[in-house]
């Protein structure tokens, strides 16, 4: 089975994470992984985005033009990348910035105020956990463990705080993913 994702928003939200971290699980799972960035100069505030694909078989091109995934941090995120999802694909998006959503309905959708979820949880910077956790809860296209132990050995001696709040937040979006 091959999934290919694309994730976006603005530099700085953490996309480039999202799908470094997916990747590196899938690895680790011993899947077959890309994971091909796409930033403006600007970066932080500029547009990002990241091409990510996890298979069992031999991926041909790092290249995703028909995601069957996207996560969409901010409307122009939406704008630029729903229209060419997969009939059958996935939507996550982030209400608190993307106030007109997406209208297609041979898509599945699934909104959550993820900057409003991030702040409860005590750090707007897990948002991005929250958005793998949506992920990992409606496709467990990876298990939350092995994230669990790739984010705790990244992240165990350098911020053990935020390492928890990440935790709480992957957790979090799996219970919204599941639903």
């Amino acid at each position: 089975m091959t999934t290919e994702m694309i994730c976006a928003g603005f530099g700085g939200q953490g996309v480039l994470t999202i799908g470094k971290f997916l990747a590196k699980a899938g690895m680790t799972e011993g899947k077959n992984v890309s994971w091909l960035p796409s930033y403006g100069p600007e970066m932080r505030g500029g547009t990002a985005n990241v091409s990510t694909v996890i298979s069992d078989d031999a991926i041909a091109s790092p290249i995703v033009s028909y995601p069957d995934i996207l996560v969409a941090l901010n409307q122009p995120s939406i704008d630029k990348f729903a229209p060419s999802i997969r009939p059958g694909g996935i939507l996550i998006y982030n209400t608190n910035m993307c106030p007109h959503g997406c209208k297609r309905d041979d898509i599945t959708i699934i909104k959550a105020p993820m900057v409003e979820i991030a702040n409860e949880i005590g750090n707007q910077m897990v948002l991005n956990m929250l958005a793998i956790g949506i992920i990992i809860g409606k496709t467990a296209i990876i298990k939350y463990e092995t994230m669990e132990a790739d984010l705790t050995g990244f992240m165990k001696a350098k911020n053990p705080e935020l390492l928890e709040l990440n935790l709480k937040a992957i957790k979090r979006g799996i219970e919204i993913g599941n639903s």
